[in-house]
């Protein structure tokens, strides 16, 4: 007996697994879809070009830090060969976390993607001992503060992230505005 195909949309998107791109994946597909990580935006977006991914997910804006630029360039250097599909507005909550054990106090270094980290200006002013520094993304950073099991290091990510690599949380909600949010666009190859 044959194998059926995989009727699920293969969609790539920047970021490791635990990504909030993962989660835009989930609520634009509730019924399921093949998340596809790709190490960078112009990579996720390549996917689609190449047919590898149905679709890509991509952040352009975000309610605090305003456009994704990295984004937003991706998307403009392929803007022919695409079509944008539809809209995502994923409510953004972020998260620090960092191996078992290890308290806020005892923190000195927190990596996340840069975007990330600037939306929590001000928990990092109010916490001048930790050092943020700038990863390719959210979820990669928490599986890297996971691998690493050092726990002066931390991450900012989501709670599914934490989740998702064993992390413990240790502030919840630090971003700067409360109704912070991200908005993605769909694309898909044009005329598909």
């Amino acid at each position: 007996m044959a194998a059926l195909p995989d009727l699920l949309p293969r969609v790539s998107f920047q970021g490791e697994l635990g990504a909030f791109s993962e989660q835009a994946i989930c609520q634009q597909w509730p019924l399921g879809a093949t998340p596809l990580p790709c190490p960078s935006f112009d990579a996720a977006v390549q996917a689609v070009d190449d047919g590898v991914a149905d679709f890509a997910v991509i952040p352009v804006e975000n309610a605090i830090v305003g456009p994704v630029h990295a984004g937003l360039a991706a998307l403009a250097q392929a803007e022919t060969r695409l079509d944008r599909r539809a809209e995502v507005r994923l409510p953004i909550h972020l998260c620090l976390m960092a191996p078992a054990g290890a308290t806020l106090a005892g923190l000195r270094q927190v990596q996340s993607h840069g975007v990330a980290l600037a939306q929590c200006r001000a928990f990092f002013l109010r916490h001048g001992w930790l050092k943020p520094v700038v990863h390719a993304d959210t979820a990669g950073a928490a599986r890297e503060v996971a691998a690493a099991r050092d726990r002066s290091r931390g991450a900012v990510a989501s709670s599914v992230a934490a989740e998702r690599y064993g992390l413990e949380i240790i502030a919840r909600s630090i971003e700067d505005v409360p109704a912070n949010w991200t908005r993605f666009v769909v694309i898909s190859r044009a005329g598909d």
